[in-house]
């Protein structure tokens, strides 16, 4: 039987035997019966370092080949490789030998690869395995008869010197000898394959991949049984040592898993999918209702105000006005340092746009975890590419505080915020390649990024800039009263400011998109009601200084972030080391930054939408 497995063109997750060209597309598959395993880089939740797999001792290809990896995927740290671990269709095999690890504690160089083999075991590092482009999962039973499918296994385990065994050697008692590393030298793979049958396909697909690793101390590479006792290794290395790698695997038929939902597995199997759609589903119908309730209170408020000062404004006996039409003539007041608030809201527009759309093409499929890196892909080119909207806005809202210095804000907005992100990405990235880590981005990979900032976004944010100057004060786009100069009637502008971009101007693997897309509106309702709300508040006080104050009411949402991030570093992970924890920190300030941009920006917008309508309505003489 012939297998036809469909994988991309960049992953090359499969080989055929007689070494013809492959045309590896999703929609037209060939005729194969060689399956190959890639291996990717190893993680661990107690590390912020990922490794590649050739960094640790294991079993090389003899010809190794590394398939072309897009921008997302650097940036993610992925390095797939080719693996000896190859099987033919159909045929299984059981327990066969792959390769020997000698080691001598008299060679220096040896005491470093098992002592650094060791460390991954103590730090429980976990494989990332990948055949016909899909994650190789490791099922194990959990609480409640659940099962969860973890997308890699770890190298081995620890049991300390006081005998309590550490993550995945609690699944046999056989682990049980005091200061000892356990070795994960054996696996056993179980592949199922549709068999095409009811199909318009000839031949087999396969549609799902899952192993278990095992512990055996083989002795003989000839006379492999795998059924021999645990693959220790003692804590102190003074004798010989030989590590047998081995593995198992075997086909099964399943013609009721379909070719379009192979991915489902890994998502049905985790017990928290449920819990979160519940979460969310009840948050979004509580927010709803409260934005229902707030908008009610607030519109028969504002309708009461309205109508009391033209009532008051049209009688013989105008009293002295009061409440937020006092401030009228000082509530468009150019703001203090409106220069960075200008460059702020434009890489918030810019950020936003970026976020919408990315998020908006992954619901619809376009950005699935089967396209490795593409997340990531799209979200920087689409940065890079909306520089124009955040050169527009923040030209213009810097044109409205009557500001004159337009070269250095076109020059902040291009180079500020996007120079604070890469200036913290460039030390991470330092200290990575001191650690000799996977994720360390390859120069080459940085000067493209750089020939992408300032070669296509730099000039895209002038182009947006010019337009945005270009604009003539007083227009439609966010035009204001005169401070201190009364204007009659007929004020009824409505500022139309973000609203009015052209569209040609307006894009660990995360699957629930439609949950982060939810989590997204519901962010996006909550900035904008209670940043109306306070300045709303502060207008009835009589307090106009409302610019800054509708930027960081919302934005405070990345402090309670960092907040968050602190707590999750001490109370849920593991991660030990000088070097993590910097990684882990300098990461979260980038998220922070990005995060501070975008909802300071939905705030703001919201009450300048809102500062403008109600002062629109109001007769002022």
């Amino acid at each position: 039987m012939n297998l036809k497995p469909e994988v991309p063109v960049e992953n090359e997750h499969v080989k055929t035997q007689n070494k013809i060209p492959r045309i590896l597309l999703f929609s037209t598959p060939v005729q194969l019966s060689q399956i190959e395993l890639f291996v990717n880089r190893l993680d661990s939740v107690e590390s912020v370092l990922p490794y590649e797999y050739d960094a640790f001792d294991f079993c090389q290809d003899a010809t190794e080949k590394r398939p072309s990896e897009n921008l997302g995927q650097v940036l993610f740290g992925e390095r797939i490789a080719s693996s000896p671990y190859k099987f033919t269709f159909n045929e299984e095999e059981k327990c066969k030998a792959v390769c020997i690890k000698s080691y001598d504690p008299t060679k220096a160089e040896d005491k470093n690869k098992l002592s650094f083999l060791k460390k991954g075991m103590q730090l429980n590092y976990q494989h990332h395995w990948i055949i016909d482009n899909m994650p190789v999962t490791w099922c194990y039973d959990v609480e409640d008869g659940q099962k969860y499918c973890n997308p890699g296994f770890p190298i081995g385990c620890f049991v300390a010197s006081d005998g309590r065994a550490k993550d995945a050697c609690i699944i046999s008692s056989e682990f049980n000898k005091k200061n000892t590393f356990y070795l994960f030298n054996h696996v056993d793979i179980t592949i199922t394959y549709h068999s095409g049958k009811d199909e318009n396909w000839p031949g087999a697909r396969l549609v799902t991949a899952r192993l278990e690793p095992k512990s055996y101390k083989h002795t003989d590479m000839n006379k492999l049984t795998c059924e021999e006792s645990p693959m220790e290794i003692p804590a102190d290395f003074t004798s010989k040592l030989d590590l047998i790698y081995s593995y198992s695997v075997k086909f099964e038929e399943n013609n009721n898993i379909k070719w379009a939902s192979r991915w489902d597995y890994i998502l049905e199997s985790m017990p928290h999918t449920n819990i979160q759609w519940f979460s969310i589903m009840n948050s979004l119908v509580i927010v709803l209702f409260l934005s229902g309730m707030v908008a009610m209170i607030l519109l028969r408020t504002l309708h009461k105000d309205i109508a009391r000062y033209n009532q008051i404004d049209s009688s013989e006996d105008a009293q002295e006005e009061f409440g937020w039409k006092l401030v009228h003539g000082d509530v468009f007041r150019p703001p203090r340092k409106g220069m960075l608030l200008s460059v702020f809201l434009g890489q918030g527009t810019q950020i936003f746009i970026m976020t919408f759309i990315t998020l908006f093409l992954a619901c619809l499929g376009f950005l699935s975890p089967a396209n490795r890196g593409a997340l990531m892909t799209c979200a920087v080119v689409l940065w890079v590419l909306l520089g124009t909207p955040a050169g527009y806005v923040s030209a213009r809202m810097y044109k409205t505080f009557r500001g004159e210095k337009w070269k250095t804000n076109v020059l902040l907005t291009a180079l500020l915020c996007p120079g604070i992100v890469f200036a913290d990405f460039f030390i991470m990235n330092l200290i990575l390649w001191v650690k000799g880590s996977s994720a360390a981005i390859p120069f080459g990979t940085l000067v493209a990024i750089l020939a992408m900032w300032f070669g296509i976004s730099v000039p895209l944010t002038f182009i947006g800039a010019y337009f945005g100057f270009k604009e003539k004060v007083g227009g439609e786009f966010c035009s204001f009263p005169i401070p201190q100069i009364y204007i009659g009637k007929n004020f009824s502008i409505l500022p139309r400011c973000i609203l009015s971009l052209p569209p040609s101007r307006s894009h660990q693997m995360y699957y629930m998109f439609g949950f982060l897309f939810l989590v997204f509106i519901i962010l996006l309702i909550t900035c904008s009601e209670a940043t109306v709300l306070l300045c709303y508040f502060h207008l009835c006080a009589e307090d106009y200084h409302w610019w800054w104050r509708s930027f960081l009411t919302s934005s405070f949402t990345a402090v309670y972030l960092f907040i968050y991030a602190i707590h999750y570093f001490f109370s849920k992970l593991q991660i030990t080391g000088t070097a993590s924890t910097i990684l882990y920190f300098g990461y979260t300030m980038i998220m922070v930054l990005i995060f501070f941009l975008f909802t300071g920006t939905i705030g703001f917008f919201a009450c300048f939408w809102f500062v403008s309508k109600i002062y629109s309505v109001v007769k002022v003489d």
